[in-house]
């Protein structure tokens, strides 16, 4: 893998630093974007998955692991919560 430029995971079973979080966004990219198509070129995959993200993942889908909010929505009560705070 190093050969071609990939960096293998830190993360083990049991350890702290392990990917869980980075594996469930990948598995619901997979299961709500790209398995449903196929794209061009890479070009049309990459601008595909960014709107994904912007448009329907960060703004408009629910996450149970933090309290059924948007991701958009815990990092803007963060960022004032942290305002505020300095």
């Amino acid at each position: 893998m190093t050969d071609r430029g990939i960096l293998s995971s830190v993360g083990r079973t049991g350890s702290c630093f392990d990917n869980a979080a980075a594996e469930s966004f990948n598995a619901i990219l997979k299961k709500e974007l790209t398995n449903r198509k196929v794209y061009p070129t890479r070009l049309h995959a990459a601008r595909d998955v960014t709107a994904w993200i912007e448009l329907r993942y960060n703004h408009k889908r629910l996450h149970s692991a933090i309290d059924y909010q948007t991701p958009n929505e815990v990092d803007t009560e963060w960022r004032q919560h942290h305002k505020t705070a300095a």
